[in-house]
């Protein structure tokens, strides 16, 4: 889906700028970048912001006009930080990624467009004509202007964001122990009750549980622990602190029946 979205950048002053696009696109896995006009590019300072994304800028479609960079495209939306004299259909870039997937699930061969605009000035009245929908990023009112990068960032994100779950990807790493993934597995209710006797067992030893007056004390331990899932790895960590505490135990008592 991400191959039939292009990312049109017009008349791009800085070339760093150019290059920092192409980063935050290959982030996101989009892979189509068409320059308006751009002033500077090719450039170093592009590739030196790219950080790694040169197939990106090498691949990189230089136009004189909009009209041409969009001219095979069924829809176009182009982000716009100002308010406009015409209504237009205004969307925030999530509402955009929900409307360009929804036309490339519907039609897929069809070709979408993000176009962003100057830095200093953005995209002309003109332009903007030419889009179905403008974008606008809620940022704060009181500083509203984005980096070029930055936007095509966010916009670029919420898109990964949906594809993903749209084919049902996870949306977040999930942290494994390095050690081995036998540890990720949670402890059987056996291995509780053997953790929760030997607790009982260390907070008698230590003065902490007083048996002949336990008030309800390993009853709120257990509603305690019943709130996490414990995995292996973690239970040898606790059961590891209750056994140095009893071999400290064992030192301190040692040691003042010598004195």
């Amino acid at each position: 889906m991400l191959d039939n979205v292009r990312v049109v950048l017009v008349n791009t002053s800085h070339p760093g700028n150019i290059g920092g696009a192409a980063r935050a696109m290959k982030n996101m896995g989009l892979t189509r970048l068409v320059l308006v006009d751009p002033q500077r590019f090719p450039d170093p300072n592009a590739a030196a912001r790219g950080a790694g994304a040169d197939d990106v800028l090498d691949g990189a479609v230089i136009v004189p006009t909009l009209e041409e960079a969009i001219a095979d495209c069924v829809l176009v939306m182009g982000t716009s930080a100002r308010d406009r004299r015409i209504p237009w259909p205004v969307v925030d870039p999530r509402e955009a990624a929900e409307i360009a997937l929804d036309q490339i699930a519907e039609l897929p061969e069809a070709q979408v467009a993000l176009v962003f605009g100057r830095e200093d000035s953005g995209l002309t009245s003109d332009e903007l004509q030419r889009c179905q929908f403008h974008v606008h990023i809620p940022s704060n009112p009181d500083f509203s202007s984005l980096n070029l990068a930055a936007a095509v960032q966010v916009l670029a994100y919420e898109l990964r964001m949906l594809v993903l779950k749209r084919q049902s990807q996870p949306t977040h790493m999930q942290k494994v122990e390095t050690t081995a993934l036998q540890n990720e597995i949670p402890t059987t209710a056996g291995e509780m009750e053997q953790y929760f006797a030997h607790l009982q067992q260390v907070l008698v030893e230590i003065g902490f549980l007083d048996p002949q007056k336990p008030r309800q004390l390993m009853p709120r331990l257990r509603r305690l622990y019943g709130r996490i899932r414990i995995n292996r790895m973690e239970m040898n960590i606790l059961r590891g602190i209750l056994t140095e505490t009893q071999k400290a135990i064992g030192v301190k008592a040692a040691g003042e029946r010598r004195r």
